[in-house]
């Protein structure tokens, strides 16, 4: 079954960059559609950016222009680019892989928003 490891998480400033990655172990990850999604203190997880068949990646609104999620189908890697960060996008970010009935998950990776 696939494994999931996310990586690159952070303190970083308002206005700053991160890129994480998302390694994945046990399958092969062109397989599967892959996803972000996040949670902050006190809120549920929400849904970051995804994939959908036909290769469309759908992002949440408040991240539009700002984030990109991208593969690397032969380092079997998931990234998600984030620029001009905001203190509203603090919160521990996971790596999500679907296919059939398998939905994997990884232990997440903090993301700091902050001055």
């Amino acid at each position: 079954q696939v494994q999931l490891v996310e990586s690159g998480g952070g303190l970083v400033q308002p206005g700053g960059s991160l890129t994480l990655s998302c390694a994945a172990s046990g399958a092969i990850i062109r397989l599967y559609l892959l996803g972000w999604y996040r949670q902050a203190p006190g809120k549920q997880r929400e849904l970051v950016a995804v994939e959908i068949r036909g290769g469309t990646t759908n992002y949440v609104d408040s991240v539009k222009g700002r984030f990109t999620m991208s593969r690397t189908n032969f380092k079997n890697t998931v990234y998600l680019q984030m620029n001009s960060l905001r203190s509203e996008d603090t919160a521990v970010y996971y790596c999500n892989a679907r296919s059939g009935g398998v939905d994997a998950w990884g232990k997440g990776t903090l993301v700091n928003v902050s001055s």
